[in-house]
């Protein structure tokens, strides 16, 4: 892609896909990888921040004998994604103006 990503885009990114449906890491990096080019490395500590700033929480599942950990939104973070999706909606409009 053409164009850099900003960390809180990115965290919106994050939090859209957990809203729908809580993930571990190695499925929201696929899942964003989809139409952003980010490796795993990059994902790990956005999601570490995005936890400690109390939008994400994790619990552990078994699977196959090894234990996954997984994301869920948390009420703040609903909040934190409703921020986001407004000031998309405000800044796409603003650069559709611009370059049409």
């Amino acid at each position: 892609m053409t164009y850099q990503v900003a960390a809180p885009l990115l965290d919106a990114c994050v939090l859209g896909i957990v809203a729908n449906e809580d993930s571990y890491g190695y499925t929201l990096t696929q899942k964003v990888r989809e139409y952003i080019d980010i490796s795993e490395s990059t994902l790990y500590p956005v999601l570490r921040r995005l936890q400690k700033e109390k939008f994400l929480e994790t619990y552990d599942q078994p699977f196959q004998g090894r234990n996954r950990r997984y994301y869920r939104i948390t009420d703040e973070g609903r909040k934190m994604l409703g921020f986001y999706q407004s000031e998309w909606k405000d800044y796409k409009q603003r650069i559709d103006t611009l370059i049409g």
